[in-house]
C-alpha cells in the first residue's frame, strides 16, 4: 500500500515538473484560447429569456355527479399526472404549428423555404428556442429565448393562451361524438314516448280509461239508475273491456320509458356539458415579460471554460507528443 501510494505520488510530481517545463507554450496556447473565446463571445447574437409560469387544472369539466365532485373540483390545482399531460400537450404539434404559424418562425430563423431540410432545421431552432418542464413544486415553466425580447415574451405568453385553445379542441374531438350518441339515443327515447302517449290518447278519445278508472266505471254501471246512463255506461264498459288490456300494457310501458329517460338525462346533460363548454384548463401564475438582461452568451463562464479546455488539451497533447519523442528513441 505504502508503494503505491509513493507510486502515485511520484507521478503527480512528475506532472508538475512536465508542466512547469512547458510552462511558456501551455500559457501562450491557453491566452490564445482566452482571446479567441472571448472575440466570440462577442461575435455571438446575444439572446434574451421570458419565462411564464402555469398550474394544471385539476379538471376540466363541470360535473352532475357527486362522486366526480368529491374527487376534483374547478378550483384545485392538478397533480403529477395532470402536470405531465400539460408538458405533453405544450410539446406537441398543435401548439408548435400554431406558433410557427403565427410569428412566421421559418422566416424568422432564416431558413430557406427551398431547404430539403428546412423542416428539420425548423426543429432544430424551435427546441433550442422553446422549452417546458416542471418545477420542483408542480408548475410548469415555459422557457422561450429569442433575439428580440420583446417577441420571446409575445410567444411565451401566445403559448399560455394556446393552452386552453388546444385542450379545448382535443377534449370536444372527443366528447363531441359521444354527446352526439347521446343525443340520438335521447332523441329515440323521446320519440318512442311520443308515439305511445299518442296511442294511449286515441284510446282515450274512444272511452278507455286506466284500470282505477274502470272498476269506478262498473260501480257507476251498478248504481245507475235510469236506463240511459246504464246503455251509456255499458257501451263504454265494452270499449274497455276491448281495449282495456292494450291501454293497461301502454300504460306500464310509458312509465317505464318515463323512468329510463329520467334516469338517462344526467348521463345526457353530462355530455351536453362537456361537449359545449369551453374551459380554462390552467392556473397562471406568472406571465412572460419582455427581459431586460441576455441570458446567453455567459461570456466570462464561456471564456473560462474554452480556457481550460485548451489548457488539459495540451497537456495531453503534449504528454502524447513526448511518449511518441520516446519511443522513437528507444526504436
Amino acid at each position: 500500500m505504502a508503494e503505491q501510494l509513493h507510486e502515485i505520488e511520484k507521478e503527480r510530481q512528475n506532472l508538475l515538473i512536465f508542466i512547469w517545463r512547458k510552462r511558456k507554450i501551455l500559457i501562450l496556447v491557453s491566452g490564445i484560447a482566452a482571446v479567441v473565446s472571448l472575440v466570440i463571445s462577442f461575435l455571438i447574437t446575444p439572446q434574451y429569456r421570458s419565462t411564464a409560469i402555469v398550474f394544471p387544472a385539476a379538471t376540466s369539466t363541470v360535473s352532475f355527479s357527486e362522486q366526480r365532485n368529491a374527487k376534483a373540483a374547478a378550483m384545485d390545482f392538478g397533480e403529477e399526472e395532470q402536470a405531465e399531460q400539460l408538458v405533453q400537450i405544450l410539446q406537441s404539434s398543435r401548439i408548435r404549428d400554431k406558433i410557427v404559424q403565427q410569428f412566421d418562425l421559418m422566416k424568422h430563423y432564416d431558413i430557406d423555404q427551398n431547404d430539403a431540410n428546412k423542416y428539420y432545421k425548423l426543429m432544430n431552432e424551435y427546441t433550442n428556442h422553446f422549452q417546458f418542464q416542471r418545477t420542483r413544486y408542480g408548475s410548469i415553466s415555459i422557457d422561450v429565448l429569442d433575439e428580440d425580447p420583446k417577441l420571446a415574451a409575445e410567444m411565451a405568453n401566445k403559448i399560455v393562451d394556446l393552452i386552453d385553445t388546444v385542450k379545448n379542441t382535443m377534449v370536444a374531438e372527443r366528447t363531441w361524438p359521444a354527446f352526439e350518441v347521446n343525443k340520438r339515443k335521447r332523441d329515440l327515447l323521446d320519440q318512442d314516448l311520443k308515439i305511445i302517449l299518442v296511442q294511449m290518447d286515441s284510446l282515450a278519445d274512444l272511452g278507455v280509461v286506466s284500470l282505477e278508472g274502470r272498476t269506478n266505471m262498473f260501480q257507476a254501471f251498478v248504481d245507475a239508475k235510469n236506463q240511459e246512463d246504464r246503455a251509456f255506461l255499458r257501451k263504454q264498459i265494452d270499449v274497455n273491456l276491448k281495449y282495456g288490456a292494450k291501454f293497461d300494457a301502454l300504460e306500464q310501458i310509458r312509465d317505464e320509458k318515463i323512468i329510463k329517460l329520467e334516469k338517462f338525462l344526467d348521463s345526457y346533460e353530462q355530455a351536453e356539458s362537456d361537449a359545449y363548454a369551453v374551459f380554462n384548463h390552467k392556473f397562471v401564475v406568472e406571465k412572460a415579460v419582455v427581459a431586460d438582461k441576455k441570458d446567453k452568451p455567459k461570456r466570462l463562464m464561456l471564456i473560462l471554460l474554452s480556457t481550460l479546455g485548451a489548457f488539459v488539451f495540451m497537456v495531453f497533447a503534449l504528454l502524447i507528443f513526448d511518449r511518441i519523442q520516446e519511443l522513437k528513441k528507444i526504436a
